[in-house]
């Protein structure tokens, strides 16, 4: 969580911007003002994202999009490492305010970035092994929601290692070759493996409660919200088409999410306890945002596995 704050930044809390770190993927999303600064406080390479995903174009979550463009294109002409093309995937109707954000000032444009505006929802593209869908969200203006999904794998079975006596380099022939002579006959790898439901992640970002936000975030393993408001501002929350706390988390349950992570806080809150306080009470499993807060994903156990 590189930034909490919504519509503007604070004493303690910067522009709303998050990255995905999954494996070798490295995805941003919705870079606010501030971001390139925060990618060094969080110890990140701008250089490495391997795609941005932008929600709307509110200043609060792109203003922060040139900065890193010619972060990248600076990158590339220091030399510190061939760049492949950056996707950027955004509202098909905001391709103007994409253009101005990459073309804002002066500087010499080698960062290699691919503009994928997004005009209808469903599976929108492969990030790597991930594949990115999108679904409008209720906002005041055109607003997508995001899900990265990976494939379903396998995963090995420790108790049938044993039960057949597979051990050390013997494991990887197995895994490498499909099957392996034993002293209990020839073991394939469907003997020694059980299924292993791909993870998911879903962000959901200015939106009034909604049923397509409910549906990209069903089953994840981690969904990011927004909760601009609390309760007690539902009111104004209906005005701006905006979540409180408490809506964020009905909605993490009907969608089945396993952890909740909370951003986008009003500068109105001067802390984040008492969003803990609300959305705790709805939903077992949640994380509220502060800036570079680092957030894993909840790891399955075996019987998580099986059930998926």
């Amino acid at each position: 969580m590189l930034g909490t704050s919504s519509q503007a930044p604070t004493r303690y809390r910067a522009h709303n911007s998050f990255v995905l770190r999954w494996d070798d993927q490295l995805i941003l999303f919705d870079p606010g003002e501030g971001t390139q600064r925060q990618f060094i406080f969080a110890n990140l390479s701008v250089a490495r994202l391997t795609a941005i995903c932008i929600t709307h174009f509110h200043g609060d979550h792109s203003l922060g999009l040139s900065g890193i463009i010619q972060r990248r294109a600076l990158d590339s002409r220091a030399g510190t490492r061939t760049l492949p093309p950056l996707p950027v995937y955004f509202p098909a109707d905001g391709v103007e305010y994409f253009e101005r954000l990459r073309s804002s000032s002066i500087f010499h444009d080698t960062s290699k970035v691919v503009p994928k505006p997004i005009a209808a929802a469903g599976t929108v593209d492969a990030i790597g092994p991930l594949t990115l869908s999108s679904a409008p969200l209720d906002h005041r203006v055109t607003t997508l929601g995001y899900r990265l999904s990976e494939p379903d794998g396998r995963r090995v079975d420790q108790a049938a290692l044993d039960r057949y006596g597979i051990t050390g380099a013997d494991v990887g022939r197995l895994l490498q070759d499909g099957s392996l002579e034993t002293d209990h006959g020839v073991v394939s790898v469907d003997d020694i493996t059980g299924p292993r439901p791909g993870q998911s992640f879903a962000f959901i970002m200015d939106t009034a409660p909604c049923a397509t936000a409910v549906e990209l975030a069903r089953g994840v393993d981690l969904m990011v919200a927004e909760s601009t408001f609390l309760e007690s501002e539902v009111d104004l929350a209906a005005d701006y088409r905006h979540l409180t706390a408490g809506q964020a988390a009905t909605m993490a349950v009907q969608a089945g999410a396993r952890r909740l992570v909370l951003g986008h806080f009003s500068s109105r809150y001067p802390d984040n306890k008492a969003f803990a306080v609300e959305a705790g009470a709805i939903h077992p499993d949640v994380v509220v945002g502060e800036d570079l807060l680092v957030v894993k994903v909840p790891g399955r156990s075996e019987a998580e596995a099986a059930t998926g």
